[in-house]
């Protein structure tokens, strides 16, 4: 990156501190969460209300304190979360009951 345009902190390719590392390409099962929110995703896509590419800029804008807090799947609910409350496709209220349901 040159000084116009300065490294973002989920921009890591090439960052010495994360290369060399051993990668892991073994199987993991996915949790319960991992898989709803990926159901999620594909349905908001199916139903134009977020793109992928809505998703990704959406995670590249997490502070980056939770971005490194956070695991994959939890990035992407947060992203979500985030964009539906940007478009008001839910309130901040809607929002909290839905979390105090557990749902």
């Amino acid at each position: 990156m040159d000084q116009d345009h300065p490294r973002q902190h989920h921009d890591i390719g090439g960052v010495p501190a994360f290369m060399c590392r051993e990668v892991d390409t073994e199987p993991h099962a996915l949790s319960d969460f991992d898989r709803e929110v990926d159901a999620l995703r594909q349905i908001l896509g199916q139903k134009r209300v977020m793109s992928v590419d809505e998703l990704r800029r959406c995670i590249e804008a997490i502070p980056e304190a939770d971005y490194h807090r956070l695991s994959y799947y939890e990035r992407w609910i947060r992203a979500i979360a985030d964009h539906l409350l940007r478009q008001g496709t839910v309130t901040p209220d809607e929002l909290r009951a839905a979390l105090e349901q557990g749902g």
